[in-house]
């Protein structure tokens, strides 16, 4: 009879094949673009806890070519050091990888980018994003865009949402970063409830 594979060695296996399934998506990715149009990919752990997502890159993602490059990923970083959520067990996306793909093509690929992640908290960031994600038709879902802004609930069987508004948006005036911030912090409390690794 075999002994059991000890749980580290099991995470190891997960973990590798997650590195593989995301560079052969960024591959991918690459492939569909050209020297004009360059993808942004997803930054973070590739089995992260907390999946960030917004709608479309911005200039400074478009440039480096990684998803919240710039302020907006300041920004989530200094929120996840004041909520003391580590960082390293976030990974971060946009729903298009371009900003100018077609819908469809930019659902079939955030829908793989999730299914390789399996977070266990999805944080939706503005109204687009929601509106994208609702028409994901993952299987068991509930509908994100009918619920509260700033409350963890259920989103399938095996994850959770957070929506927040628009963090890119959020950015340049007072009112729109308390906003963000009252919704966001709701990952804190969240976070402090997760078994350790």
């Amino acid at each position: 009879m075999p002994l059991p594979v000890p749980t580290d060695e099991i995470y190891e296996r997960y973990l590798k094949r997650a590195i593989s399934e995301i560079n052969e998506l960024g591959d991918e990715l690459a492939q569909a673009g050209d020297e004009l149009r360059v993808p942004v990919l997803g930054s973070g752990h590739p089995l992260a806890d907390v999946f960030m997502l917004k709608h479309a890159p911005q200039a400074a993602e478009i440039q480096e070519g990684v998803a919240f490059f710039g302020r907006s990923g300041q920004a989530i970083l200094k929120s996840l050091q004041r909520l003391h959520v580590d960082p390293l067990a976030v990974y971060g996306t946009n729903c298009f990888k371009f900003g100018t793909e077609s819908p469809d093509d930019a659902r079939a690929w955030l829908t793989r980018e999730i299914h390789i992640v399996q977070p266990k908290l999805i944080v939706t960031m503005g109204e687009e994003t929601i509106s994208f994600v609702d028409d994901l038709r993952f299987p068991l879902a509930d509908p994100l865009g009918e619920g509260d802004i700033g409350v963890v609930r259920r989103f399938t069987p095996t994850i959770e949402a957070l929506v927040t508004p628009d963090v890119d948006v959020s950015l340049d005036e007072q009112q729109a970063k308390t906003a963000f911030w009252n919704a966001f912090k709701a990952l804190g409390p969240w976070w402090a409830e997760q078994p350790p690794y």
